[in-house]
This record gives C-alpha cells, structure tokens and sequence, in this order.
C-alpha cells in the first residue's frame, strides 16, 4: 500500500455550501450529495456513496488517500476489508468523524486528490444492492401513535390503546436471518390461517399480505451484558440509519398473535434499503421529539430524554402491478408521510432495549414500526391505507387493492429536506412479490 501524498483536507461535510465535482452529487433533487456520504457494501467491500458513483473504501485505502490518524487505529484496514460495516460502525465517534471528513475532501470542488481518486470511482447505479451490515439481531417497535391507534380501532373500537403503550416502547424480536436486501423477492408466505375468530385453521399461502413502512437503524458501539444505556447518551450508540419494508401476512397475524404476538406473519423476510445514512449526516434534521399531550403520561426517569429529538425524514409508498411495469407505467403513490411523527424517538428506543441489561452489539438493527401520520395519505400499510379492505385503492393501470398480489412491487422512498439545505436521501428499498412455493 502506497502513502499519502498529501494530507486529505478536512472538511465539515455538512456544511450546505460544499459543492462536488463527482456528477449527480449537485443534483437538488438527487439523494446522495457530499453532504450525505452514506456506507453500504459492494462487491463484498465497504464503499461510500455520492450522486451517480461510489468508492469502494478499500481502493482508496490502497491508493493511499487516509491520513496516518486513521491508519494508525488498529482496526480500521480490517473494517475495511470485511463485507459488512460492523468495524466501521464500531470505530470510536471521532475517527468515524474524521473519515467522512477525509471522505469529503476527496469529493469537494478543487480537491487536490481529485486526479487520484476519480479514476477508482464506480457507477452506482451498476452495484447490486448487498446488506449494509452483518445483523446479529433485529428488533421490531410499534412507536407511531397514529399507526397503533388506527390498528387498535380495528379490533378494539372502544380502547384502542391497551394501557401500557404510552408507558413503554412496545417491540418483539425479528428474525436476522430473514432480513435482505433491496430488490430480493418477496415469497408470499404460508400459514395458518381461520375463516373466523374462533377456528379452526387451516393451512394455506397467506391471501392478505401487506408491507409496513419503517425506518430502521443501526447500532454503533453497544453495552455491556448486564449493563445498561443512558437516554442522554443513547444517541451516540446509533452509528446510522436505513428504510425498513417489515412484510406482513395480516391473516396469519391474526390467527397467531395472541397471547405472545407476532410470530410468523412477519419473520419470513424484512428488506432493507442498502445505503446507511449516518446519523452525522442526518444531524441537521433533527426536531423535537414528540410533545404529549395534557392527559398523557410521562416518561419513565430512564426514558426521559434531555435532548428529546426525533428525525424529519419524509416517506413514500409506491405500488406498481407486473402489467404497470410491462407497459412502462410509473408506479402509483399510495402514501407520504414523515418519521417526525412518531410518538417513540429511536434514543427510547435502544435505551429501553437496553433497560433490563441486554447488550446490544454492533450490526443490530432496530426498526420503528409502521410509520403513520395523522392523515389517511400518511398511513404506511395497506391494512390502515385500505380500512382492513373496505376502502380499496387504486392502481394506475386501473386495478384495485385491498392487499398485494402475486406481481406487485412495493417501492419505498425516504428523504430529508430543509430549505438551505441540499437534499439527504436514502435511496430506495425494494421488493416484488411472489407466488407461494
């Protein structure tokens, strides 16, 4: 491995008048500028993303671009080499810091190591989507008041929230090994399923399957096995974060949920999109978190946040059938709505993970639930988007859905954007749907 030559400038990468020379990064409707750089793994390496192209880290490595502060940690080439981002995430907070600075002075207007490093830049849009990380564990939340609330109306008119929702983030534990990347196909899943509440089953390919819209994140450092996370510092554990499509089959859902709650209905396949967002790159969206209301109680001491923040990152839904994509059709927008709605920040939610002494690890991945808004146009599944069925939506070419079938893709979208800011986008997270095996 050849040395620097020259020192990479340091940069403040979201600084909103940097400028790249890498084409597609100065795109305002573009999702990946410099102010953005986001990690994923291609060709089984680490690489940064930046409008139309992206590095694979390990080129740059050995075309000695890093600085001696960064080759001088003792596990920052193996991160490098690994085909999962575990080593980068659990960098310490100021080398991760000082790569993306580096990162960025690579791709600014009038960088000096520009000659050296546009001839190892790739065309992103040829990468096929890999998962970011290798995920040891997966943990789904219900934080959206509006999603709870909604779904609870439809079983319980008269109390939709059961009495411990607002108390504590509500969650089960996923399957990691089902979780892929964007663009893998979705197996309509088999099951039991019953003709009424009371049984009996039968089993069969689920007839009702829907997606939920939810974003996802990373943890970067963990904790210790019987220790635990402090809310205050519960943000600097989060390394980055991703859109979550948590496939459901609401008819198995049914039939199996109760008394432990979901089982297999969900744990058949959850994709992910393949670009991490870090949460430096997300920093100046950040909002208040949700301000509860005058009948609502509060935190618990351990979940009470003294930096309460939540992320305005706006989501999309887009549907399109196999004849839609056949005749050139765009997809159909079934729902926009924003993460800053939720009533659980993710800092609540890795801190009450955590509460009870579990140790999370680097990799993990922590999703938020459907994300839904108080309008029916920001419902983020099928079974709010359609009132279980009764309000059928329409497709382009004309046909309708109560929930998906054999042929449709599900295409989410997320963003953030703040006027004075250029646009930090998340890519897209993928799937078409299968026929039952």
């Amino acid at each position: 491995m050849s040395r620097p030559q020259s020192r990479p400038s340091l940069l403040e990468p979201n600084d909103p008048m940097l400028r790249s020379w890498v084409p597609g990064a100065n795109n305002p409707d573009g999702d990946f500028p410099i102010q953005n750089l986001p990690y994923g793994i291609v060709d089984g390496a680490a690489a940064v993303r930046i409008g139309d192209s992206l590095l694979v880290l390990q080129d740059a490595l050995h075309a000695g671009l890093f600085s001696d502060e960064l080759l001088a940690w003792d596990s920052f080439e193996e991160g490098l080499e690994l085909p999962f981002l575990n080593l980068i995430a659990e960098l310490p907070h100021d080398l991760r810091r000082r790569l993306r600075s580096e990162l960025a002075g690579f791709f600014v207007e009038g960088s000096s190591v520009r000659a050296r490093v546009e001839p190892l830049l790739r065309d992103a849009t040829r990468a096929a989507p890999e998962i970011p990380f290798s995920i040891g564990d997966y943990t789904d939340f219900y934080a959206s008041l509006h999603h709870a609330t909604n779904v609870g109306s439809m079983f319980r008119p008269t109390n939709p929230l059961l009495p411990n929702w607002k108390h504590v983030p509500i969650g089960y534990h996923g399957r990691a090994s089902s979780v892929v990347a964007s663009g893998t196909g979705v197996v309509r899943p088999c099951g039991q399923t019953v003709s009424n509440d009371d049984g009996p089953p039968s089993f069969g390919q689920s007839r009702l399957l829907d997606y939920e819209l939810e974003v996802g994140f990373f943890v970067g450092h963990g904790n210790e096995l019987g220790s635990r996370i402090d809310i205050a510092k519960a943000w600097s554990h989060i390394f980055g974060f991703c859109l979550v499509n948590d496939w459901s089959a609401r008819d198995i859902q049914k039939w199996e949920y109760q008394p432990l709650g979901p089982f297999l209905a969900k744990n058949f396949l959850t994709t992910v999109s393949p670009w991490v967002v870090t949460a430096d790159a997300i920093a100046p969206f950040l909002v208040p978190g949700p301000v509860r209301g005058t009948d609502d109680p509060l935190p618990l001491p351990y979940l009470s946040d003294p930096d309460s923040r939540n992320v305005d990152i706006t989501l999309e839904v887009l549907v399109s059938s196999e004849k839609m994509r056949a005749a050139g059709q765009p997809a159909t927008l079934i729902s926009r709505g924003s993460f800053k709605d939720m009533f659980w920040t993710p800092a609540q939610m890795l801190a009450h993970h955590a509460s009870n002494g579990c140790n999370m690890q680097a990799g993990d991945l922590l999703a938020s639930g459907t994300v839904s808004g108080p309008e029916k146009e920001s419902r983020g599944c099928l079974l709010e988007r359609t009132w279980r069925g009764a309000e059928p939506i329409t497709l382009g070419d004309g046909t309708e859905r109560k929930f998906l079938q054999d042929g449709d893709e599900v295409i989410m979208r997320g963003y953030c954007e703040r006027p004075g800011r250029p646009r930090i986008g998340f890519g897209e997270c993928r799937g078409i749907v299968q026929p039952a095996r």
